[in-house]
């Protein structure tokens, strides 16, 4: 049985980050972590596979292709060193606590690792993560950009339901239970995310509050118990662009689809593909090279 796990990581100028570990998700199929060097100079950005899995010539090439790519589209990619490491587990869980810091989201929640404890304020809402080997800390800018709206569309004493698509820690399911969202459903076509996105909810003392299941966003419609006044989808660019009209199929009337996972490169090209579908962009962020949106049926 494997104890470890090998880290493909690349090293990358910090404005490049995020589009780098989106390149290595696309080829080996797994969530990316992105750490930036406390100088700032650097930042790494990584995926964890089983010990078991081999990479080959072809994930190398697909790499190299991506990285010329990235930087033809303006991004300075710096360096580009790849590295190939083979990690004990206790290395790889001892390296989150290194750089997963409590973050708060705003006077009303905060999420911090299990290792770190920290002081609320009256009435902030605690999201305890130990994101395992999902994405999903809260650190990326999209996934902030999702919890702000969250918590700025919760309404005191409302009943309002909330499906993410993509939940991968659980992070954004568990703050929507913590915070009275009600029913909340968690879709990820990873097992292993779907497990830790569990332990997740039980440590937050959410876990009868919520639901997680696997399964691919082609069967969202089978697989989600009716329709949600959120919903979030913190995805691929090709995913939330091929997959829009389920994505859109899930909204109640007055429901609200957050959308991020998308450089700003990206945005106007999916914006035009829901406002087909009739949505009609309501709020719009833009954080480092990543935007996102809210959209609603328009009126």
């Amino acid at each position: 049985m494997s104890t470890g796990f090998r880290q493909v990581c690349v090293t990358v100028a910090p404005e490049a980050d995020e589009a780098v570990g989106l390149l290595l998700e696309r080829v080996f199929k797994s969530p990316y972590t992105v750490f930036t060097h406390p100088e700032n100079i650097t930042a790494t950005a990584s995926v964890f596979l089983p010990e078991s899995q081999r990479i080959t010539q072809q994930d190398r090439g697909l790499i190299a292709e991506g990285l010329k790519y990235i930087s033809k589209c303006g991004l300075n990619v710096g360096s580009c060193k790849v590295e190939i490491k083979r990690l004990k587990r206790e290395d790889w869980a001892n390296s989150w606590k290194r750089h997963f810091k409590p973050i708060e989201i705003s006077d009303r929640l905060l999420v911090r690792p299990s290792w770190e404890s920290v002081s609320l304020k009256p009435g902030q809402k605690s999201v305890v993560i130990n994101p395992g080997l999902s994405f999903g800390t809260g650190q990326h800018e999209t996934t902030k950009y999702c919890l702000r709206k969250i918590v700025s569309m919760r309404r005191s004493r409302s009943e309002q339901s909330l499906l993410d698509v993509g939940s991968g820690s659980g992070i954004l399911s568990i703050a929507a239970a913590k915070l009275g969202y009600n029913p909340v459903f968690g879709l990820d076509h990873d097992l292993e995310a779907v497990r830790i996105a569990k332990v997740n909810a039980k440590r937050n003392r959410v876990d009868k509050k919520l639901m997680f299941r696997s399964g691919e966003l082609a069967n969202l419609s089978m697989i989600s118990q009716g329709k949600y006044d959120i919903v979030c989808a913190n995805l691929l660019f090709d995913l939330l662009k091929d997959y829009a009209l389920i994505l859109i199929s899930q909204l109640k009337p007055n429901g609200v689809l957050i959308l991020a996972g998308v450089l700003q490169s990206q945005f106007m090209e999916l914006q035009k593909v829901y406002e087909k579908e009739g949505l009609k962009l309501t709020h719009t962020g833009c954080r480092a090279e990543w935007q996102s949106g809210c959209f609603i049926f328009g009126s």
